[in-house]
């Protein structure tokens, strides 16, 4: 007689701007309203050290002339326009059905306005799993009168304990994905407790942290480490995985860079992949 044993639970959390998608929030709203200067802004905070980086998109919000015009219609809009990633749905359902003997819990975790991650994720990942910027707006004017929260820093860290206590998942079961220089401080903290970290660019701050680095044009692609150190899963089983879905994996350069293309199969061989 077999024993039944409960599933690892594991805690996925990823960053948003250049990590499920291709282009910043703050690019795409400055377009959108017409600032000017918006990276020569933020070069210029992150040489200051006046915010946490990532977080200098919220202090333009409260501080910048031009930002200060800012909606919420605004920031719906931009994340309307958002260039995403390919298949997140596909990611998102993964998770969601889990694996054998594994389950996950996703969230997105992420300095940019909430508003702006909600609108560019609508029906595909819950509000309550989007943790972003939180703004208060006036009532009358509609303009952005409070930065109430920031995850970007440390603040990512205290939002990722809170989601462990959340999902009663323990610390090394927590597996965090990012993009950038914001990621360095939550890449540590779970590095530092046996947590496991992905990379989704070459930046080089996170090229000596990330346990992988993962270069792709879709969100999918993660699973490949994921499956890889989680389950043990074995080369052609990922690729059915992502067969399954309608995905082949065209180019796979594997080492501890994984550089993976997906392309949609044709119909038919979908068919009798199924």
């Amino acid at each position: 007689m077999s024993i039944m044993t409960d599933p690892v639970h594991f805690l996925v959390a990823s960053d948003f701007d250049q990590t499920l998608s291709f282009n910043d929030s703050g690019v795409v709203l400055s377009q959108l309203i017409g600032a000017s200067g918006f990276e020569e802004k933020v070069a210029g905070l992150a040489r200051s050290n006046l915010v946490h980086q990532g977080g200098e998109l919220a202090y333009l919000l409260r501080h910048d002339p031009e930002f200060r015009a800012v909606r919420r219609e605004h920031l719906i809009e931009a994340g309307r326009r958002v260039r995403l990633k390919q298949d997140i749905p596909q990611l998102v359902d993964v998770l969601a059905k889990g694996i054998p003997g594994c389950q996950f819990s996703f969230f997105v975790i992420s300095a940019a306005p909430r508003p702006v991650i909600e609108a560019a994720l609508a029906g595909v990942v819950p509000p309550d799993h989007i943790f972003g910027t939180e703004l208060e707006f006036d009532a009358t004017s509609g303009e952005v009168t409070a930065v109430t929260h920031v995850p970007a820093g440390y603040g990512k860290v205290a939002v990722l304990e809170q989601l462990e206590a959340r999902v009663s998942s323990r610390p090394e079961h927590t597996i965090y994905v990012g993009d950038g220089s914001s990621d360095v401080h939550v890449m540590l903290h779970v590095n530092n407790r046996d947590g496991f970290t992905i990379a989704v660019s070459e930046n080089r701050h996170l090229a000596r942290i990330a346990r992988r680095t993962v270069l792709s044009d879709s969100a999918l692609s993660v699973m490949v480490p994921i499956l890889g150190h989680v389950a043990g899963w074995s080369s052609t089983r990922i690729r059915e995985l992502f067969a399954s879905y309608g995905l082949t994996m065209q180019d796979w350069e594997r080492a501890r860079t994984d550089r993976v293309t997906l392309r949609e199969m044709p119909a038919l061989v979908r068919a009798e992949s199924a």
